[in-house]
């Protein structure tokens, strides 16, 4: 398989690795992105373990409460300018009371149903708010999530609204801990609560990636095994909430800090607007070249 320009650069991306470095691993693994990944990694060649998101909408996360339900959504737009609209703050507003009220199940459902149950569809609402702002803006993504009185959410919006993580913690009313886990969460992007969570697929994966990397290197077989489990528990501090340092306090792990207050994290809900999404590339001087030579 032919290896482009474009699959270099999407190889870049995702290790940090240089170009023919990319390059060569591409040709090494026929043109697969993942294997050639993981043969960076081997050779001690990629400089990072996963790929950073491309960050491509405009737009905002919002959190209500409502008693025992909460909602994280995301709604994007253009320009980060409607971001600071009245009117579009008003539209997550009326989309965070409509869909912790009405709880639909998904997207679909949500933009049937009738604002606030009665009158126009959200799909309409949202419409016309387009219309009076004059930018696309689409209702992205939600989780609801409920609670019961012996429990507790935590909400946290950074940058305004560009993360988004709503936590829910069993066994405790403390929202200020529920709260500082969101904040951990939106500081240090967990992938999982625990190690439970991960599956045995993954997790053997990354076994045998360690285990060949520790061999490229010279480390002797007999040891390699010992090795391998001990750069694990280096993998599951990197992906999982509770074996993590917690941001506030460094010496003592999340699990510890929710543990000491009889507590449990049942879940996290994670959003960073446009996370995931194409960008569209753009040359400005072109563009303006474009034009004058019209």
């Amino acid at each position: 398989m032919a290896v482009t320009a474009k699959m270099v650069k999407e190889l870049r991306e995702k290790t940090g690795a240089g170009m023919m470095d990319c390059k060569k691993a591409l040709t090494e693994t026929d043109g697969d992105i993942n294997k050639a990944a993981d043969y960076l990694r081997e050779k001690g060649i990629s400089k990072a373990a996963k790929k950073a998101d491309r960050i491509a909408a405009e737009g905002s996360t919002y959190i209500e409460v409502v008693g025992n339900s909460a909602v994280l959504l995301e709604v994007n737009c253009e320009t980060d300018f409607v971001v600071k609209n009245d009117q579009f703050k008003n539209l997550l507003s009326e989309l965070g009371k409509h869909i912790v009220n009405q709880k639909p199940t998904t997207l679909e459902e949500a933009l049937q149903q009738e604002l606030h149950g009665n009158g126009d569809t959200v799909e309409t609402f949202i419409n016309s708010t387009v219309a009076t702002i004059g930018e696309k803006i689409s209702l992205r993504r939600f989780t609801v999530l409920t609670k019961t009185d012996n429990d507790a959410f935590g909400s946290y919006l950074h940058m305004g609204g560009r993360i988004g993580v709503l936590s829910l913690l069993e066994g405790t009313t403390d929202e200020d801990l529920a709260k500082d886990v969101a904040m951990h969460v939106a500081a240090v992007n967990p992938r999982y609560v625990s190690r439970d969570a991960v599956s045995e697929d993954e997790v053997n994966h990354e076994r045998e990636v360690l285990k060949t990397q520790a061999l490229n290197e010279g480390k002797p077989a007999n040891i390699v095994e010992k090795m391998v489990e001990g750069r694990l528990g280096k993998f599951f501090e990197e992906i999982c909430l509770l074996e993590q340092s917690f941001v506030k306090d460094p010496d003592q792990k999340v699990k510890k800090i929710v543990a000491d207050k009889g507590a449990t994290v049942q879940t996290f809900i994670r959003y960073e607007v446009g996370e995931g999404m194409e960008k569209r590339e753009e040359n400005f001087a072109d563009e303006v070249m474009s034009q004058i030579k019209k």
